[in-house]
């Protein structure tokens, strides 16, 4: 055996066939018996494709409408894009076009041309997203078999890679949760898993369009999520370095054509946003200045980095502790971290193996790709000191399918070789334990479950150690062979199976969303699975929906006692029943009463109501349908509208009705949002409305 992956009979060049012996006559059952025992490889191929994809679809879209709004803060941009055509493109938070969200507006183009096509409902808004999670498992399942095809010379253990990218892409916990909720990182996920895929395709094909397309597919993922996507761009750069074909100046002239690709399909609408004048778009939320470069570069970018971001309410160690092994804390690890020792394991194992492969090399691309993506993104997540939640993890989850497909069926075809036996057997015992760590972080599954994957995964690694000390011919096929990889899969996939069927069955709502089962961990709340709920910083639960349905503090909390530059009370509630306030990472749930008051006489108004932070406001506006403005932004700490704007807009009768309540206290921002709420105490006489504090400022 060589050191490379290759087959011997893979590696050879192809010989020309003389053209006559392309029409000579061949005995028919000499040809008719391959031809269709490959049509039925190829129609299995399909079917157990197809089961895979309908699978995933039924793990995202089971239950899916239970969820409600999911995250109110979008679902009410996609409602207002639905209304208005300015508010599509620009991303606002309502109709009426006084801000945008904080990020830009790619995500919400699908979910508010789906809202106005099928209406506003929670399954317009978010089957989008569980469809990109199908989309994304399938563009693994052809990146993945496409690579491994001529690595192994052996089409069905292609398909098998695949499949298996596929998998742990689908039911990794916190895909799980992310392609059934309406954030932006689903479509995230989704474009940069087409830009590896079609980087990949055109190191194989060697064609300039794929390479093109990567960067198009890239500059959307910007137009998404901005600069997180930069995070795979060096891996695939490097790459394509390595294994394209032609000269050094060729692959650097392509790169710098696929990068100004990225470019004009990014900067397009950043150019369309800094030109049009300020007085005709809404503020840029999420900047202190109305502008989206500082949105790019400041709070969406280095500040996430340095945890310098002006107007955040985290800040310190408000979003964890950074530091090298954060993947698999307790926040984190029950969402991510379930193979990622695996998959580094494997991909070591397949540069070693394929150390002497040639330079245009498939498989040593797919690993630069994909490893790369794991190892830059999980080190930026790592160590990035400014606001994480553990759901941004989903990033990784295509990285670690893919090596996870290309290694394991790649090394497994080579377990004969000491290194790719004992690459194998350190993966599969990884897997289990880690799994056997997590899964005694909760009381869902019982004792068993967690000792069942350790003893399997260790009994699997025993068995691929002992199948790589014999020669290949005496194991082919025996029943130690197929039993030690079905105990490795099942070992392997077991834990994180189980948190994605419980993700599944449970309601998600409020800005931080968690996988997983329900959980008592206190903390940060990220074990419940509303995110930020009861108590303040506790956790949620399947029963209540992530709703805090009791007293919450500070509820119809008085503008005067508003501080800089946020608003005391409220909490991080999500979803919050009757009349008090969502608070920071939660929409509220108004009464009948609010809303009829709402609705009354809402066409002499451009705003049916003012309430300070988009979250609060993302409540009224989804139970009426009518815009309410969102002042301040996000986190009630953006200088929109100042306070002479807000009163212009009173004195033109363009408000109906200002909501007392409140945020989060903020670490910085504008005091904009506090000193109008002030105002309107002052100015106005406060009255209760279905058990609301409202201010009526005109009618």
């Amino acid at each position: 055996m060589t050191a490379s992956y290759s087959t011997d009979t893979a590696s050879k060049p192809a010989q020309p066939v003389p053209p006559s012996r392309l029409v000579e006559p061949v005995p028919p059952g000499l040809t008719q018996k391959p031809r269709r025992n490959s049509d039925r490889h190829a129609l299995r191929h399909r079917v157990e494709l197809g089961i895979v994809l309908l699978a995933t679809a039924v793990l995202y879209l089971w239950n899916l409408g239970a969820s409600g709004w999911a995250n109110p803060f979008y679902s009410a941009a996609a409602q207002a894009g639905s209304q208005n055509w300015a508010a599509w493109f620009f991303g606002s938070s309502d109709a009426a076009n006084s801000i945008t969200v904080d990020k830009p507006p790619a995500s919400l183009w699908i979910m508010g041309l789906s809202v106005r096509i099928f209406g506003l409902n929670s399954w317009s808004i978010l089957v989008p997203e569980a469809l990109m999670g199908v989309a994304t498992a399938w563009l693994l399942y052809l990146a993945v078999r496409r690579a491994a095809t001529p690595a192994t010379g052996d089409p069905r253990l292609a398909h098998r890679a695949g499949l298996l990218a596929a998998v742990v892409m689908a039911i990794t916990p916190v895909a799980t949760l992310m392609f059934r909720f309406n954030n932006p990182d689903a479509l995230l996920v989704l474009l940069m898993t087409a830009a590896g895929y079609a980087t990949l395709r055109s190191i194989q094909d060697n064609k300039l369009r794929w390479l093109l397309l990567a960067g198009v597919l890239l500059g959307f993922g910007f137009l998404t999520k901005q600069l997180q996507v930069l995070l795979v761009v060096p891996g695939f750069a490097v790459a394509y370095l390595v294994a394209a074909p032609g000269g050094v100046g060729r692959r650097l002239l392509r790169l710098l054509g696929a990068g100004a690709a990225m470019v004009v399909s990014a900067g397009w609408w950043l150019a369309v946003v800094e030109l049009v004048p300020v007085n005709m778009r809404p503020y840029i939320g999420g900047s202190q200045n109305n502008s989206i470069l500082e949105l790019t570069l400041g709070y969406n970018g280095l500040g996430r980095l340095s945890g310098q971001e002006t107007g955040s309410v985290g800040g310190g160690n408000g979003w964890g502790v950074p530091g090298l092994f954060r993947m698999f804390n307790s926040e984190f690890g029950g969402q991510i971290a379930w193979l990622l020792p695996s998959v580094v394991v494997l991909g070591a194992g397949l540069l070693w193996l394929g150390r002497r492969a040639p330079r245009n090399d498939g498989v040593r691309a797919s690993v630069i790709v994909w490893g790369s993506w794991v190892i830059v993104t999980g080190l930026v997540f790592s160590f990035m000191a400014g606001i994480i939640h553990p759901y941004y993890a989903v990033a990784l989850a295509p990285g670690i399918a893919g090596l996870a497909g290309v290694g394991g069926a790649l090394l497994w075809q080579h377990r004969a070789q000491l290194v790719a036996a004992v690459a194998l057997a350190a993966a599969v015992s990884a897997a289990g334990f880690v799994a056997f760590d997590l899964l005694g972080s909760t009381t869902a599954y019982g004792p068993w479950l967690r000792w069942a994957v350790l003893l399997g995964a260790l009994a699997a690694a025993a068995g691929l150690m002992l199948a790589g000390r014999f020669p290949s011919r005496i194991l082919q096929r025996t029943i130690l062979q197929r039993t030690t990889a079905v105990l490795a899969l099942a070992a392997s996939l077991a834990g994180p199976l189980a948190y994605s069927i419980s993700t599944a069955s449970l309601t998600h709502s409020g800005a931080i969303p968690s996988a997983g089962p329900t959980t008592t961990f206190g903390g940060f709340g990220f074990g419940g699975r509303g995110g930020f709920g009861q108590a303040g910083l506790g956790q949620n639960n399947s029963q209540n929906n992530g709703q805090n349905t009791g007293q919450n503090n500070g509820q119809n909390t008085p503008p005067q006692a508003l501080q800089r530059p946020g608003i005391q009370g409220g909490g991080f509630g999500a979803n919050r029943q009757g009349g008090g306030m969502g608070g920071l990472l939660g929409a509220t749930t108004p009464s009948s009463e609010m809303v009829a008051a709402l609705k009354t006489g809402a066409s002499n108004y451009t705003w049916a109501a003012a309430v300070v932070g988009s979250n609060n406001a993302a409540g009224y506006q989804l139970a009426t349908e009518l815009p309410v403005m969102a002042v301040g932004g996000f986190n009630g700490t953006d200088p929109s509208p100042t306070l002479e704007q807000f009163q212009q807009f009173v004195a033109q009768g363009k408000i109906h009705y200002f909501i007392a309540g409140g945020t989060m206290q903020a670490n910085s921002g504008s005091e904009a949002p506090a000193r109008i709420a002030q105002w309107v105490a002052a100015n106005f006489p406060a009255q209760t409305i279905g058990g609301t504090t409202v201010y009526a400022l005109a009618g």
